[in-house]
């Protein structure tokens, strides 16, 4: 099953269908090319739904997802997304996201209809300090931001200022 998201439970047969399974689309029962996964305390499940330019959230048994970053088209403003990849959700359940098409990373605060830049955007530059292809993003205990850039085959680190 395509766009589809899928647990399976140790010794299973089959999955569980937890996200999407309705086939290509951008309905809130839809996925379209989804990418990282995120599964916080509460077993919702987050998924960077790269071609809807959005990231949606599933709460456990739901059958619909709620978009909780970008969802507006393709674009640069603050409240879209283009081809979102990594993905971080904080205890707080605030939303990080690397959104590979504007080579930035933003946080969407808990309820926020609009995210604000953390690091870029920038142009991309073969081989250079900039990231060009987000990959995944992950921060550590001291809340310094990692990206993984495909496209140049590196790592960066980012000091986040809270």
């Amino acid at each position: 099953m395509n766009n589809t998201v899928i647990q399976w439970k140790q010794g299973a047969k089959d999955g569980i269908v937890v996200a999407g399974g309705n086939g290509e689309g951008n309905d809130f029962n839809q996925l379209f090319a989804p990418g990282t996964l995120w599964v916080d305390k509460d077993y919702s499940v987050y998924v960077s739904d790269a071609r809807n330019h959005r990231v949606m959230k599933w709460l456990k048994g739901a059958k619909e997802g709620i978009v909780v970053a970008g969802g507006h088209g393709r674009g640069n403003n603050l409240n879209q997304l283009d081809l979102p990849r990594g993905l971080i959700v904080d205890h707080l359940s605030n939303v990080y996201v690397g959104d590979t098409g504007t080579y930035r990373v933003m946080r969407w605060p808990n309820g926020s209809r609009e995210g604000s830049i953390i690091v870029g955007p920038h142009s991309c530059v073969e081989n250079s300090n900039r990231f060009c292809t987000i990959n995944d993003i992950c921060f550590d205990r001291q809340g310094n931001l990692y990206i993984a850039d495909r496209f140049n085959g590196i790592v960066q680190k980012f000091y986040i200022d809270d």
